[in-house]
């Protein structure tokens, strides 16, 4: 392997994208030296600071967030509460309603939750797109996914902005067991998974919701020791009941009082004292007190701290060492990582504490990482192959939100895969027809049409020299896009369709989708920015060669 080749296979890794400058700029500076600056996440990311302002509010804490986005049944519990409309006019398909809800948010300054998912998805776009810190913005998102949660549960909707931002991204780079604690306690976690609601059984008590096994069950399952990792039934209900009592801070505005006031009256309590920690909550009156075991280890009645030892129990075995590390290897290296290469980072793990830094460099070290048949094995993801579009052609996001659309449509829902797992990290997932004809229907808007909310010159790559034919432009971009590939079998596949007529329509067709929407977007107004953008010299022939090379099997893998 070349120098260029390998800083490439490091790039397709490690960046959501590279382009030409990329490739030389690692040369330059060095491979292990680009690597190790990354594990640092230092760089300074001042435009990316800027570009993030319009979106500033998906950086809000949760107290502030459920303040400025409260959900619609506690808007509809305000307007009820200060008289604004009678209790008979609720209804959500009544115009009156409607108009009287919106109303109500515009005079009280708060606004719909929709809208704060959107400003939280285009700083995840505009993250990935243009950080310094790439493999920061990678593991962020591997993180997320791990410790998946979703938008599709309208309780830990709200909280899942922060969950990325204040919980996953700090700890991303650093120890797993610190990870699995700071995720154990969000809020977000806690009501995804149920374990809010969790107590221990009261035989006497009215409400008899008990113990809830559902965050015990993935816990082990999917966050540590791994479908096969050799616990029971049994060691799950165990651990359920050590986290009996781990809850969240009451911030929904109302009927919270007494129980706030009992915490709080409890926070000293020598021999059984509750704990608030920020957004958390351990109420020590919910907590199972009888003893525990967990695959052999005993918990004696210690409150929240029988918790805590338990996330670090877990975090320290060796089924989570290999579970993680072969997540981690089919993330970065193959979707069927060689035995030899876990092993070597599950050993590297448990004799780091978990240092999520020294196991990415353990793996970065192993002959199985550059082995040839592992280089572009890989299939990108619909969201890694719009980024990885941008940052090839050097393009501006105008409308992260219609560069998300396309990504949703190409099959990749970002925040609402609604199982636990997140979603799988395998090739096979991604590939099939009715996907690779939507990813070529991506490729060939997203030069030709401010549909994709992305503006590219591409004149401007070339230094302004047009290709004189077709045929020169695939040479000259894919030189550009695609500078390891083979052009003559790159040429053989794509030739036939360099100057076929409508050939956008014709994949479109072929895929079943409908463009209205699309087509919709193109038709609005533009304003002035997007009329001087739209005078740049994108023609048709350039444009249909670009998409072509955007939607070939060589710029899907990585």
């Amino acid at each position: 392997m070349s120098k260029e080749e390998a800083a490439m296979h490091l790039l397709s890794r490690f960046t959501y994208g590279y382009n030409v400058k990329d490739v030389q700029q690692i040369q330059k500076e060095g491979l292990e030296k680009w690597f190790f600056r990354q594990l640092q996440a230092k760089g300074e990311d001042k435009e990316l600071e800027e570009m993030l302002e319009p979106y500033a509010d998906a950086l809000l804490d949760n107290r502030t967030v459920v303040q400025k986005y409260p959900r619609g049944p506690r808007v509809r519990r305000m307007m009820l509460d200060e008289g604004y409309i009678p209790q008979d006019s609720v209804d959500n398909k009544s115009k009156f309603y409607k108009a009287a809800v919106k109303n109500y948010m515009a005079e009280k300054g708060i606004h719909p939750e929709q809208e704060l998912y959107r400003k939280f998805i285009a700083t995840k776009v505009l993250r990935a797109a243009f950080s310094t810190n790439q493999l920061h913005e990678v593991m962020t998102d591997f993180w997320f996914n791990h410790f998946n949660v979703s938008f599709t549960k309208p309780q830990s909707a709200t909280f899942i902005p922060s969950y990325e931002n204040h919980v996953i991204r700090p700890e991303a780079l650093g120890r797993f067991e610190d990870l699995l604690l700071a995720t154990a306690k969000s809020p977000a976690m806690l009501l995804y998974l149920d374990n809010a609601s969790s107590k221990a059984e009261q035989p006497k008590a009215k409400n008899k919701t008990g113990i809830n096994e559902n965050y015990a069950r993935e816990l082990m399952e999917l966050h540590t020791l791994g479908v096969d990792g050799g616990y029971t039934q049994k060691d799950v209900s165990e651990a359920a009941r050590i986290l009996t009592g781990w809850t969240n801070y009451p911030m929904n505005g109302y009927g919270n009082t007494n129980f706030i006031k009992n915490i709080e009256k409890s926070l000293n309590n020598p021999k059984n004292p509750s704990v608030i920690d920020g957004d958390f909550i351990f109420a020590a009156s919910r907590h199972d007190k009888g003893k525990k075991v967990v695959l052999g280890r005993h918990f004696e009645n210690n409150g929240y701290n029988e918790g805590v030892e338990l996330i670090s129990f877990l975090a320290s075995r060796p089924q989570a060492a290999r579970f993680i590390c072969k997540k981690i290897a089919v993330r970065f290296v193959s979707d069927d990582p060689d035995s030899t290469l876990v092993n070597e980072m599950a050993k590297t793990f448990l004799e780091s504490k978990g240092d999520i830094k020294k196991v990415l460099t353990a793996m970065v070290y192993s002959p199985e990482f550059w082995r040839k048949d592992n280089v572009y094995s890989k299939v990108k993801t619909p969201f890694e192959l719009a980024i990885s579009s941008v940052r090839a052609l050097d393009a501006q996001v105008e409308n992260p939100n219609r560069l998300v659309n396309w990504v949703t449509r190409m099959g990749e829902k970002k925040y609402y895969y609604i199982a636990p797992t997140g979603f799988p990290d395998k090739s096979s997932y991604w590939i099939n027809t009715g996907a690779l004809l939507n990813r070529m229907n991506f490729g060939l808007s997203f030069t030709s049409s401010r549909a994709s909310g992305v503006d590219v010159d591409l004149l401007e790559l070339t230094g302004y020299r047009e290709p004189e034919s077709p045929e020169q432009a695939l040479e000259v971009y894919a030189a550009l896009l695609l500078p390891s590939t083979d052009i003559e079998t790159l040429k053989n596949r794509l030739g036939p369709l360099l100057t076929a007529q409508n050939l956008q329509q014709k994949v479109e067709k072929s895929s079943g989708g409908k463009m209205q929407m699309m087509r919709d977007m193109e038709k609005e107004k533009p304003n002035s920015k997007q009329r001087l953008n739209d005078k740049k010299s994108n023609n048709a022939m350039l444009a249909q060669v670009v998409g072509l090379i955007i939607g070939s099997p060589e710029f899907q893998r990585r």
